[in-house]
């Protein structure tokens, strides 16, 4: 079984919020994220509307239009309404409060709508952008971008991060991306893309046996493990100048599973130092800080709470793969998962109340995900292939998996509880070890 799991390298680009027309102040009461029935806010999203006569400014506002609605459609949040219902003609109506018939938009079911404006002025866009409560007829937030018209995208990407901010208290998973592994080259190398699947790059050219990415928490550096040097060596991309270092402090025959300790520049990795499989604290040189675990059964696949105190691991101490929270300081050991005989692969949530983790059963894997002392797991996934290697978005709303339902090992997405489960990439091989970036500045 394998462990669960491209920061952009320019410098950010110009990018202005040039004027908010109403504070962005968080509406909790609309979307309560606790709530495992969440029901789906109806959302209307225009086409946004011209404000000159730049005839560039037509496509891309029907563009941004669509790719606002695919970002917010995908945090599950929100349902979508189909633009063929709409009372309006983005031609003659305009985008503000007082140009908006609000009666419009109730009577086709749109609880919230956006509108925007877009204008291409001496090579710059500006974007104006706002959220509407369409019963309470009130601004919500609204916004005005001006940057480079390559910029829109990123634009785009910061309001629906003010959005989700201002209705749920998180930012969301907007700026974050995806490392996983891909044998589609013939070799199983890493590869990149956006927290949606898109703009996906290959990252290793090793020609070898690449895997288990995992990110630093500021997303500027991924270990992961390869075979290229022949035994499995743990190595460090730098995003910032594409640095490339090996720890080859220690010449084990191992060095496998590497977890980056939350805000530190450490890492918790399975290394075979005396001989067994067990867990060290190191240095991102390589160094060793201190051992962490000690016990017959091997010992592998750290996981950090975030507040960087704990690991949940999976060990065979008690002869069967089970996994188990030890305390850093105190060196105190629990262990976390007592139904089924394999369960590994744990992933700890951002918020550090629950750990996603891969059991199998009956031949079949499938992922739970339970609270930090083990009580009451709940399935998230059934019937459908095996499905492991759960990682966390940012905000911990959302869980992306490698599953096997459609044939192939592909990456998959689902709400942290088990809804809106959709395949998120599709290339050639199989995809298998996503690791989910933290959120960055792009």
């Amino acid at each position: 079984m394998k462990k669960r799991s491209w920061i952009l390298t320019s410098v950010f680009t110009f990018v202005l919020v040039l004027t908010v027309f109403q504070p962005a102040k968080a509406q909790f009461d609309y979307i309560d994220i606790s709530n495992p029935f969440l029901r789906k806010v109806p959302m209307a999203i225009p086409v946004f509307k011209s404000l000159s006569a730049d005839p560039e400014e037509r496509p891309l506002a029907i563009k941004l239009a669509d790719l606002t609605s695919r970002y917010l459609e995908f945090t599950s949040y929100f349902t979508m309404l189909d633009r063929g219902s709409y009372l309006y003609d983005p031609l003659k109506s305009g985008i503000t409060a007082v140009d908006i018939n609000f009666g419009n938009w109730t009577v086709v079911g749109a609880e919230m709508l956006i509108t925007g404006g877009v204008k291409i002025d001496s090579g710059f866009l500006e974007l104006e952008l706002r959220l509407f409560d369409t019963f309470k007829q009130k601004l919500i937030i609204g916004k005005r971008y001006r940057g480079k018209v390559q910029d829109q995208e990123m634009m785009i990407r910061r309001f629906c991060s003010e959005v989700i901010f201002t209705l749920t208290g998180n930012r969301g998973v907007f700026n974050s991306k995806l490392a996983f592994v891909s044998n589609g080259s013939g070799k199983k190398e890493i590869y990149l893309c956006r927290f949606d699947g898109k703009n996906v790059r290959r990252l290793t050219h090793y020609k070898s046996i690449t895997m288990l990415p995992d990110w630093s928490t500021d997303a500027r550096q991924l270990a992961y493990v390869s075979y290229r040097n022949g035994p499995p060596r743990i190595f460090i991309h730098r995003f910032l100048d594409g640095q490339v270092r090996s720890l080859t402090k220690h010449k084990t025959e191992l060095q496998i599973t590497p977890s980056w300790r939350p805000r530190r520049q450490e890492l918790a990795a399975t290394l075979s130092l005396a001989g067994d499989q067990e867990i060290y604290l190191l240095t991102a040189a390589g160094k060793t800080i201190k051992r962490l675990t000690k016990s017959r059964g091997i010992d592998v696949d750290p996981t950090w709470s975030p507040d960087g105190r704990k690991i949940a691991f999976v060990s065979k101490r008690s002869g069967t793969p089970q996994i188990y929270i030890k305390n850093i300081a105190t060196g105190r050991v629990n262990r976390l998962t007592y139904h089924g005989r394999y369960n590994t692969q744990p992933s700890w949530s951002p918020k550090g109340d629950l750990i996603a983790y891969s059991s199998m059963e009956q031949g079949q894997i499938n992922i739970y995900v339970s609270d930090v002392e083990g009580n009451n797991p709940v399935r998230l996934t059934s019937n459908q292939g095996d499905n492991e290697a759960p990682t966390w978005s940012p905000d911990g709303s959302l869980i992306a998996f490698s599953s096997t339902r459609t044939g192939k090992s592909r990456i998959f997405v689902m709400t942290r509880y088990g809804t809106d489960q959709r395949q998120l990439i599709t290339l050639d091989g199989e995809q298998t070890d996503p690791s989910w970036s933290p959120n960055t500045m792009q």
